[in-house]
């Protein structure tokens, strides 16, 4: 498991929301960070912010994850301010308004660019760097939405489908080949970030109430206590949903530590029931019965026990 202590990392989408949590974490962990968003007023208040409490080498970049020749060009830059960069969290993303029919293929593609290929091109410009390093990690933020897709989540589930897939795939290239980088797929249910607020509007949704009630149902849904905030090491990102005790439905802390250690050895993800339950059930309520979610529950924790 790669330590954080004394490790440097780069962070995209660091200005708010998931990537600033991250950020100050790392941080506090007694991490240098090279920070990257699109947002550079964001990102120096994140970077002064940690400045206050912790001495910590920061960098500051402002980065497009759309544009290709950006993400590389922040590799090297990344690199070059912190030679021992061992950690990279592909974790800047967007999201989409609308049924498939009401969204056009270039707002799609925008997406897509940006969710799905910001990763790859991430993880390729920096993976050779990371290749030479003692041991290393790259962590790349999927969603719940890469596990379930809800009506009106064409784009997002097809580009967090995509991360789950690509990232676990190379996992496995990694791990055959030997190689000191591991990789982890996080999949967060509903995070209280700007990202609802900030999503765009497909063409054709004339209703601005849509939008409202949306923005309103992600509020309601989403936690404003990130639980990658709880992660004991960055090796243990993939399991960053903690478990629940299902007889007292209280978080269970010898049965959390157990459940990280144990998906970290098996490379499995560990969904923190009480909020997948949530998700489920406040935006997908025709799609699945709870007979169903707590069927899958089981063998979810089964496969765990097993």
């Amino acid at each position: 498991m790669t330590a954080i202590k004394g490790s440097a990392a780069a962070v995209t989408g660091a200005a708010g929301g998931i990537g600033r949590a991250l950020a100050l974490e790392l941080a506090a962990r007694g991490c240098d960070l090279a920070l990257a968003d699109r947002d550079e007023a964001g990102l120096q208040q994140v970077s002064a912010e940690i400045a206050k409490t912790y001495s910590r080498k920061v960098s500051v970049h402002r980065v497009d994850v759309g544009e290709p020749n950006q993400i590389a060009d922040f590799a090297a830059a990344a690199t070059a301010a912190h030679p021992g960069l061992n950690i990279v969290i592909n974790n800047a993303g967007v999201a989409l308004l609308g049924q498939f029919s009401e969204i056009e293929q270039a707002q799609m593609e925008w997406l897509i660019n940006i969710n799905f290929w910001g990763v790859v091109h991430g993880t390729r410009a920096f993976l050779p760097h990371l290749s030479r390093q003692r041991e290393a990690h790259i962590v790349n933020l999927s969603s719940i939405f890469g596990i379930i897709a809800p009506p009106g989540q064409t784009a997002y589930c097809a580009a967090k489908f995509a991360v789950r897939g690509f990232s676990e795939s190379l996992r496995h290239e990694l791990a055959m080949a030997n190689s000191p980088v591991r990789l982890s797929v996080v999949h967060p249910g509903g995070v209280a970030t700007d990202i609802a607020r900030n999503s765009r509007t497909g063409v054709g949704v004339t209703d601005n109430a849509r939008r409202a009630q949306s923005i309103e149902r992600f509020d309601a849904m989403a936690t404003k206590h990130p639980v990658i905030g709880d992660v004991r090491g960055i090796g243990a990102m993939q399991a960053i949903e903690l478990v629940q005790d299902r007889a007292t439905k209280k978080p269970a802390a010898a049965a959390v530590d157990a459940a990280i250690k144990r998906a970290c050895e098996r490379g499995l993800l560990l969904l923190r029931a009480g909020l997948y339950s949530n998700v489920i059930r406040t935006l997908v309520p025709l799609v699945i019965t709870d007979a169903q979610l707590d069927e899958g529950l089981d063998i979810l924790e089964g496969s765990l026990d097993g």
